[in-house]
Parts: C-alpha cells; structure tokens; sequence
C-alpha cells in the first residue's frame, strides 16, 4: 500500500495518510509523496478545495524515529528541510483552500502540519500533542511561528515546553483549531465543509490566504496596501462578476474558481 493515499472527487483532493500501523508517522518515503501530492493539487485546475485526514485510528504521530535513529538510521541533518519545511510552505503556498481533519493523534510534526493547514476540523476523540520536548528535541514544522499566534505566547510556551497532551475540545476553546465534531459524524461534517469551500469563489478564497501569510510581518501601513491590490485582482475574476449578477438576480452563483 502506498504510504499516500489520493483521490479527486467533486473539486475536493482528498490525501489520506497511510501508515495507519504506525499512526501515519512519517518517513521519507510518505514526506516525498505528500510534498508531491501537494503540487498536483496546486496545478489541477479541477481541485478546488484540499482536505488532508489519516488512515485508521490517528492523523499522523510525526516522524517515525526508527528511520533517524540508530546505525542503519538517516538521521536528522536533513530531515527538517527536505521532510518537513517544504511540506509547510506548499500548504501555506497553495493557491486553494486546505483543510485538516484530524481524526485521531496529532503530534509533533503530525500536529504542526495540521496546525499550518488552512483549517482545523477535529474529532471529539482527537488530541494535540507537542511531543518534541519529550525527546529533547524543538517544534519544528513551523511550530514555533504558528502556535503562538494562535493561542498566545503563554500557553504555546507551556504547551511546547511541558508536551501536555491537548484534547480536541481544549484544542477549540483557546482557539488552536476551527471546530470539534463527534467521532460518529467527523467524517460526515468535515468533508461538508470541504464541499462548502469547493464551492465557493476559490480565486478569491486564495487571493485571502495569500493576505493572512503577510500579516504574520506586516505592519498595518502595508497590510493595507496589500488588501488594496489583492482586492484589485479579486474584482476582475469571473466568479465576482458571477456573485455579484447572481445577487442581482436573487439566484445562488455558480462560482468555477476563476
């Protein structure tokens, strides 16, 4: 079975993670096919939303230290930059909406990449889990940029300092994560929101993600700026011309992502 499973349907790029065994943590093999995936979808115009899960009973446990450790191991020199860098800059990259469903454990680099996605959708069941200091190690997968600005400085610092294992209902009330659902209707609500946003002016919807990346630096002076051009651009795609026609016409658009 290959380490990624992937599969269109309805404008939605469904990539599972696929080494249920060992809770889909990641080797090179599942790292190098994800960042692979991750580009198809970014050039198939027929993908307009991507909705990232795991296979079986967690989302994804972070690196597999069996393949980094020992004689015969890779080891870490290269694992941050080849692994786990160039999967964060493709999602936050992508030009289309990503959503995580994180249907069980999300740790370590498994719980950083979830957090990188666009949108955050968990099972009451799930659990959040900043494992590196467990091991001597630091949060990597853009951990130490996107936590703290979820969630403050102070509880990103004990999170990551302590390893508490966060439980998916905390998860959503500090503001770490979208949404919670019921394990018996995860599967069910979380792919109806990806159908929402496939449905949706996507241009537009890329157009804001590309905005809320400059935030992060920006001062206001510039963010403005910025919000004066990308609207520029949003207001010469089909789809606006289509939203606003259908507004017009008291009818429900019909959006194509152009």
């Amino acid at each position: 079975m290959s380490a990624i499973l992937f599969a269109i349907e309805n404008g939605i790029a469904c990539i599972t993670l696929n080494r249920p065994a060992k809770l889909n943590s990641f080797n090179r093999e599942m790292a190098f096919l994800f960042q692979q995936k991750l580009d198809e979808c970014a050039s198939l115009h027929e993908v307009r939303c991507v909705y990232i899960t795991g296979a079986g009973k967690g989302f994804s446990a972070g690196q597999d230290l069996e393949e980094v450790t020992g004689p015969s191991g890779l080891g870490m020199q290269n694992m941050i930059s080849e692994h786990y860098n160039p999967i964060i800059t493709r999602i936050r990259n992508l030009p289309k909406p990503v959503i995580a469903a994180v249907n069980g454990v999300a740790a370590g680099a498994g719980a950083n990449i979830a957090l990188g996605c666009d949108i955050v959708i968990a099972a009451q069941s799930a659990s959040f889990i900043q494992a590196f200091s467990k091991i001597g190690l630091i949060p990597d997968s853009g951990g130490t940029f996107t936590l703290p600005r979820l969630i403050g400085w102070q509880k990103a610092s004990a999170i990551m300092m302590l390893g508490d294992k966060i439980p998916a209902a905390d998860a959503e009330k500090m503001g770490m994560i979208y949404k919670v659902f019921e394990d018996e209707v995860f599967a069910e609500a979380s792919k109806a929101i990806a159908i929402t946003l496939a449905n949706m002016p996507t241009k537009g919807l890329a157009l804001t993600k590309h905005a809320l990346n400059y935030s992060a630096v920006n001062n206001l002076e510039a963010q403005l700026l910025l919000e004066d051009e990308l609207q520029q651009k949003a207001a010469s795609t089909h789809d606006f011309k289509e939203g606003v026609q259908a507004f017009m016409e008291k009818r429900q658009p019909k959006f194509k992502g152009e």
